[in-house]
């Protein structure tokens, strides 16, 4: 009971930065799931295939990692947290409003490498903050923060439902040789099947508005709407800004971040010193890469170690991998044969999609305090590879495809943090596990996405499907075999029991 006390009333004197926080992981989610159904669209008006636009979700991922990397450089002070959030989110409305004039794939590929940036930042300096104002309560806080980034998830899809195009289009290329005419031809072959009315080819470029700029012209509604939605955020940080007295116009009256800190440790219990009681190792996501793989103190761990850290991350990188590869992708599966599913229906994939991983991190809260992260991790990976098994079986069947969209999104949904919980726990809060595994899920999600692509492009719409048992079965080997070097790695059991509960708590808690 006092320790809801104490949460409560921290909230209270926090409760602008702290909706200020969420709102700005509402824009990361906006910005994160957008592409899959507006893909065939942004095809047409940047006259690309599908591998090329595959580029532009690569570009985002990569410049998403750098950016989480370039988010710490911001972390010491309020005012450089705060600016870099007004920076971001605001550059995150320029991108969308900047997309519609994207004609060529290379642009839309450099301003989604911007938004990418921006997401980036985001993710590192929002948690931080959340975690520095609420230290050892910040569990549900951090709970609340990722569940915006479903709800702008789910959001985006919706507002671009209304615009996309019906109509069938192709890249074209006046300079096309010979070689580039016959990938034109393989184009065509699949893409026409997107309507069964859809006109010849031949009849669609006919002088006037081409099939290109009707779709352009479209889809850019959707995309000037989210800007306008979004606008707000930036907005929000820097009335934020001028609430802490550190806009250039107006004097620091206060110390930076110790205000936050003083009151955290003002509302303590007396009677306990908290940081005596957190393990010492335990600095989840506050160290990047470079600086763990440089620890002397590796030297004579049994290689049980390193064997957790690389499996626990190839698990995260296909399941990662998978969230994202899904999400971008299924639009296009859904509007190709054999479902042929009308463009305006498959549009609500990606949004149930998101919607159920929003469900999902909810349900996920109460289920973590009662069931163990490795059987909640046995649980998703084994529920992902079910569901694309029957999604495989049943690849002709619509309805099967909805009910298998909103299960693979329960299932994925707290797979992260399940097994950041768990490895960690393996681990006793020692090495680098949260870093290596946000690593190892960030690489997944941008490289699955570039594969799937390629194949789909190559294979047929059908190879989707078979591309998601093929990784889901890499995710479920990885977890065996991590099972096994957690079988062999010693001294699990010397953990003080409430040491493990603590950490265990609040690692479940933190998500990408």
């Amino acid at each position: 009971m006092g320790c809801d006390v104490r949460v409560s009333g921290l909230l209270r004197r926090n409760l602008q930065p702290t909706l200020t926080y969420w709102s700005v992981f509402f824009s990361f989610g906006l910005c994160i799931a957008f592409l899959g159904p507006t893909l065939l669209d942004l095809r047409c008006q940047t006259h690309s295939s599908l591998p090329q636009i595959s580029w532009v979700f690569f570009s985002q991922q990569l410049c998403l990692l750098l950016g989480s990397a370039l988010g710490g450089v911001f972390k010491r002070t309020l005012a450089q947290s705060l600016w870099a959030l007004f920076t971001s989110s605001l550059a995150i409305s320029l991108v969308f409003a900047a997309i519609p004039f994207c004609r060529d794939v290379k642009v839309l590929a450099s301003v989604m490498a911007l938004a990418g940036l921006a997401m980036g930042c985001i993710d590192t300096v929002a948690n931080m903050q959340l975690v520095r104002i609420y230290q050892k309560d910040s569990a549900v806080f951090l709970q609340v923060l990722h569940f915006f980034v479903g709800f702008g998830a789910l959001l985006s899809p919706l507002i671009a439902d209304p615009f996309l195009s019906e109509a069938n289009c192709l890249p074209t290329n006046r300079t096309a040789n010979a070689t580039s005419g016959s990938h034109l031809l393989h184009a065509s072959r699949v893409l026409a099947h997107h309507h069964t009315g859809a006109q010849p080819w031949s009849n669609q470029t006919l002088p006037g508005l081409t099939p290109q700029d009707e779709a352009g012209a479209r889809v850019s509604y959707a995309f000037w709407i989210m800007a306008l939605i979004n606008l707000p955020v930036p907005m929000a940080v820097l009335y934020l800004l001028s609430k802490e007295r550190l806009l250039t116009c107006c004097p620091q009256r206060r110390p930076l971040l110790l205000s936050a800190d003083e009151l955290t440790l003002e509302t303590q219990p007396p009677e306990k010193d908290d940081t005596s009681s957190l393990p010492p190792k335990f600095h989840p996501g506050h160290e990047d890469l470079f600086s763990c793989c440089q620890r002397k103190s590796f030297k004579g761990v049994p290689s049980s170690f390193f064997a957790i850290h690389i499996t626990a991350a190839l698990v995260l990188f296909m399941t990662d991998g998978l969230t994202g590869a899904y999400s971008a992708f299924v639009y296009s599966y859904a509007v190709e044969k054999p479902l042929s599913v009308g463009h305006k229906v498959a549009g609500y994939l990606p949004s149930l999609f998101w919607g159920f991983i929003t469900l999902g991190r909810l349900i996920s809260i109460p289920i973590s305090s009662r069931v163990k992260p490795s059987t909640m991790v046995f649980v998703n990976v084994v529920g992902v590879v079910v569901t694309f098994l029957v999604l495989l079986v049943f690849s002709y069947n619509v309805v099967f495809l909805f009910v298998g969209t909103a299960s693979l999104g329960l299932f994925l949904s707290s797979t992260f943090p399940s097994m950041l919980a768990y490895t960690e726990d393996i681990l006793q809060y020692k090495g680098c596990a949260t870093t290596v595994l946000v690593t190892g899920a960030g690489v997944g999600e941008m490289a699955l996405q570039m594969l799937v692509g390629s194949i789909f492009q190559a294979r047929g719409s059908y190879s989707f499907l078979v591309c998601g048992v093929i990784f889901g079965g890499l995710a479920f080997t990885f977890y065996i075999l991590l099972l096994f070097f957690h079988r062999m790695h010693p001294g699990l059991s010397s953990v003080p029991t409430q040491d493990k509960a603590l950490g265990m708590e609040s690692l479940e808690c933190y998500q990408r």
